[in-house]
Order: structure tokens, then C-alpha cells, then sequence
């Protein structure tokens, strides 16, 4: 078959600018296998933005980068889940500076873009796994059924969503660990043994560095949740036997994050005055009467034990608040300068620095003659 455009020389009336771009968006396509209507949008997109003031004289890197941004546009109008960080990867370029070429695009063509869909993006992401189709490297006992895991999946990442996990975010750290959290949870007995990385090395994907952190917040997370249920308080649960209990702590998420964690600090000091009556004691309230005896202080705070270190609320923050940077603390202020009056007493040292060696002296000479 003959292309029109070869037959009818319309590539001869486009730049190599042009021509070169719109390869570059076509093949950009073809790497992420998206269907042709995406690929014709893309590229109408970018032979638009070309035609611009604002794209017509900028440097060759930011031009490269507006065929990736054309195609990110495309792929969020549609709900297709892409990520920047994916196509950053794909050009190697920087985030910062795609974000900018993406901004310009985005306002000089009115385009408006949605926001992505994390569902979706759980859903995109869980297909490309191993785990999920039978295969010879793979043992029996580490495959999957696709819907179970999904299901477990989107639930540990609404878990996350709702404590704070996700704002800011990259995305695929924070599902990677999610899902890995749910395949070990649906089968724990021969899955607790395997790690992290190990797991993504199975199903065939990249393992990013924030996932190991993003697996820690989402563990203290359910640590906490776990503190609250009645048979599980007499364990002493650690980041690898809470995963047993995962499919409780999800059923019941609701009445387990209001009781772990405080909302506000007026809610302790509202429900303090209650602990004194031991049939009265409300689970997850302030500081128990001081009159009241041991048993009634146990019985009106449940979560002071094992599970909850320290015997108080934590409140439900961003990790950001709660484990704040550390920052320079500012210096003390200095005493007010003595305005100089000419009468202060001269130092050897400052005489010094005002005193010439011989050799000084013959070179200044020197300098002065010339």
C-alpha cells in the first residue's frame, strides 16, 4: 500500500521541523499502543501548536517535549491513564520542564484536561502483572486471580487516599505498594515470606524507589486500624501478621480510622470528661480520670496498649505535618553595633595586617615606577 502523503507529495509542503515531530509523536504512540484516533488527535495537536507564535521560535528540546505533551493531552482527554512521569522516562527529559511546555500547551490551545482517574490508573497498572496469567518461572502459590486482586487493590488505595497518603503524590509508587499489600494479604501464608522487590521482579515491573516508604505509611496505617478490634488485641502485631487481617480492617475502615486516629483536638477534650464512668468509656477520647481505678482506665481506652505506642491519638495528618523537614534554625539576634567614634583601641593583629614585609616593599616600588 502507498501512503496518500507519498503519493501526493504532502509531505514535501511541511517543514522537517513538522515532518520530524510528527514521527516522533506517531512512534511516541506505537510505544504506548494506543489506538489510531488517539494517535490522529495527538498529531493534529501538534501540527496546531506549531503554527503558534508562542512554540514557532522555541529551543529544539521544548519543541521534542510538545509531541510528548500532545500525546499526554490526548491520552487524559480520553481516560486513558498516563502519568507525566511516564512519558518523561519514555523522552528522557525533565519533569520540570515538561510540566512548563505542558502548562504553555495547555493554555495558548484552551484545551481543557481532566484529572486522572486513579481508578483507572489501578486498573491499567494491575494488567500489565505477571501474577495474574499462569507461566513456567512462576509458582503456583504467587498467581492471582485478576478480580480478587483488583478489588483488594482499589480498597488499600481508597484506605490511602482517605489518610492522607496520596496528596502530592506520584501515583504508581503508592499502587505498586497497594497491590502488593493486597496479593500478600488474599493468600498471607506462603506470601509473607516474599519482599518487595522480589514481588515486582515476578510481575514484571518496575519497582520505584518511594514505593518502600509509601509500603511503610500504608503498614503504620493499619497498624493503627488494628489496635482498635477487640480479638486483636490481645496479639502483640507486627508489619508482617497485620497483613493477615487486612480484609477485617477493610470491612470495617470507617469505624476503625475514627477510633485510631483523632480528627481534631477539640474532639479529645470533649470526650475526656467521659472516661470517669466505666460504663461510659468511649474508645479513641482524651485522658481518663485520675480518681477512676485501673481497670476503668483500660477499660475506657483500649487503644493504650501494644498496638497504640505511647497511650495517645495520633492525629489523621498529612505525612508532611507530622514528619515536618527539619529547617535552619534562624540565629539569635545580635546586639545593636556601636556606632565607631576613632578613639577604640588598635590590636597587634590589625597593626600587623597594615605592616609591609622588605619584599612588599620592593614590589610595590616596583609597581609604582611602571
Amino acid at each position: 500500500e502507498v501512503a496518500y502523503s507519498q503519493s501526493t507529495g504532502q509531505k514535501e509542503q511541511l517543514s522537517r521541523c513538522l515532518q520530524r515531530g510528527i514521527r516522533r509523536v506517531q512512534d511516541l504512540c506505537k510505544v504506548l499502543q494506543l489506538p489510531a484516533a488517539f494517535e490522529e488527535t495527538a498529531v493534529s495537536y501538534f501540527q496546531r501548536a506549531l503554527q503558534l507564535p508562542a512554540f514557532r521560535l522555541v529551543s529544539l528540546e521544548k519543541k521534542e517535549l510538545l509531541g510528548g505533551c500532545c500525546v499526554f493531552v490526548t491520552c487524559r482527554q480520553r481516560n486513558w491513564p498516563l502519568t507525566m512521569g511516564t512519558v518523561c522516562s519514555l523522552l528522557y527529559a525533565k519533569q520540570d520542564l515538561f510540566a512548563s511546555v505542558y502548562l504553555s500547551l495547555q493554555k495558548e490551545l484552551g484545551l481543557s484536561v481532566p484529572a486522572l482517574s486513579l481508578a483507572d490508573l489501578v486498573t491499567t497498572h494491575l494488567n500489565s502483572f505477571r501474577l495474574l496469567q499462569p507461566t513456567a518461572n512462576i509458582p503456583a502459590a504467587f498467581l492471582e486471580d485478576k478480580e480478587k486482586l483488583l478489588a483488594r487493590t482499589m480498597a488499600i488505595v481508597e484506605l490511602a487516599s482517605e489518610t492522607w497518603l496520596v496528596t502530592g503524590r506520584h501515583p504508581v509508587p503508592i499502587v505498586t505498594a497497594a497491590a502488593f499489600l493486597a496479593w500478600q494479604s488474599l493468600q498471607p501464608g506462603p506470601r509473607l515470606s516474599c519482599p518487595l522487590a522480589r514481588f515486582c521482579r515476578l510481575a514484571g515491573v518496575d519497582l520505584p524507589p518511594p514505593a518502600h516508604l509509601r509500603l511503610k505509611e500504608l503498614l503504620e496505617i493499619l497498624l493503627g486500624m488494628a489496635s482498635q478490634l477487640s480479638w486483636l488485641r490481645g496479639f502483640n502485631l507486627d508489619r508482617k501478621t497485620v497483613v493477615k487481617h487486612i480484609g477485617d480492617l477493610l470491612q470495617h475502615r470507617v469505624f476503625l480510622l475514627k477510633n485510631a486516629f483523632s480528627q481534631h483536638g477539640e474532639e479529645l477534650q470533649d470526650t475526656a470528661p467521659a472516661q470517669g464512668c466505666p460504663g461510659q468509656g468511649s474508645v479513641g477520647s482524651g485522658s481518663p480520670d485520675k480518681d477512676s481505678p485501673p481497670g476503668t482506665q483500660q477499660q475506657g481506652r483500649p487503644w493504650a496498649g501494644k498496638g497504640q505506642r505511647g497511650g495517645t491519638l495520633r492525629p489523621l495528618l498529612p505525612p508532611c505535618l507530622i514528619h515536618p523537614r527539619k529547617r535552619l534554625r534562624p540565629s539569635a539576634p545580635s546586639a545593636p553595633a556601636v556606632a565607631p567614634t576613632g578613639d577604640e583601641p588598635i590590636s597587634d593583629s590589625e597593626i600587623e595586617q597594615y605592616l609591609r614585609s622588605p619584599e612588599e616593599i620592593r614590589a610595590l616600588s616596583k609597581a609604582r615606577a611602571w
